[in-house]
């Protein structure tokens, strides 16, 4: 069995990571977890610490999602991880379907792995169509980029193998990661997969995207995207990963 890590970053979601982490150990007990607490202004972490299932990392300020993460990818790393998943900590995904994601890495048949709730229809819950035309021109803006059509650049359920791990650990985005990072990976000759996964109502913290700023964030990210793709790659001819 390959060794993995669950990393769930977590900011003000104390009302759903206690249930999460036991849920992961209950259908997961070989996977490791690490909780990344994000300086909540709740007890998240003391929730996470108290639960004994989880490696707890309180960050000592808010670092935004993307450094949240990449904590996460420098800790599996360091401990030598096969594989990483990402995994938020607002209880809208399923842990059930962990699998789906781990199953693809294991197999060898992507470096990447990213749960969508948009490349098959679904009667399940669905995100405002304000969101979801974000997310369309996300897709369309990508595939100019790097010709390659993935449906859900928002989505914080990922799987990562050791190749990616060691990148990421030194170059994931900090201000609009999830994006960014399908650019960068893109570039650099990452092979991605998409798998069907459903998405449940947010049961913990707050978006991080509120509604209002939505304009603002979508020139933002597009902006971050297109510097990505202009980038000379990371990963040169002699070097691995």
């Amino acid at each position: 069995m390959m060794k993995t890590l669950i990393i769930i970053p977590v900011y003000n979601e104390s009302a759903s990571i206690g249930r999460i982490i036991e849920e992961i150990c209950d259908k997961f007990p070989a996977y490791d977890i690490l909780v990344v607490n994000d300086a909540s202004a709740d007890d998240s972490g003391a929730i996470a610490e108290a639960t004994g299932k989880a490696i707890v990392v309180n960050l000592p300020y808010n670092l935004g999602i993307g450094g949240a993460v990449q904590t996460g990818f420098k800790y599996a790393r360091e401990h030598d991880y096969d594989v990483a998943l990402q995994f938020d900590g607002d209880g809208q995904h399923q842990v059930s379907e962990i699998s789906k994601l781990l199953t693809v890495i294991q197999e060898g048949d992507a470096d990447v792995v990213i749960g969508s709730r948009f490349n098959e229809k679904s009667g399940g819950f669905k995100t405002l169509a304000i969101r979801r035309i974000g997310i369309w021109i996300f897709q369309m803006f990508s595939y100019m980029m790097i010709r390659q059509r993935i449906t859900d650049h928002t989505s914080g359920f990922r799987a990562y193998n050791r190749r990616s791990i060691l990148f990421l650990a030194n170059h994931y985005p900090t201000d609009f990661p999830e994006p960014e990072v399908v650019i960068l990976l893109g570039r650099n000759h990452f092979v991605m997969k998409e798998v069907f996964t459903q998405m449940l109502r947010r049961q913990g913290g707050v978006s991080s995207i509120p509604l209002a700023k939505g304009p603002y964030y979508m020139m933002k990210v597009l902006l971050a995207m297109f510097m990505a793709s202009i980038r000379s790659r990371i990963i040169t001819d002699n070097e691995k990963y």
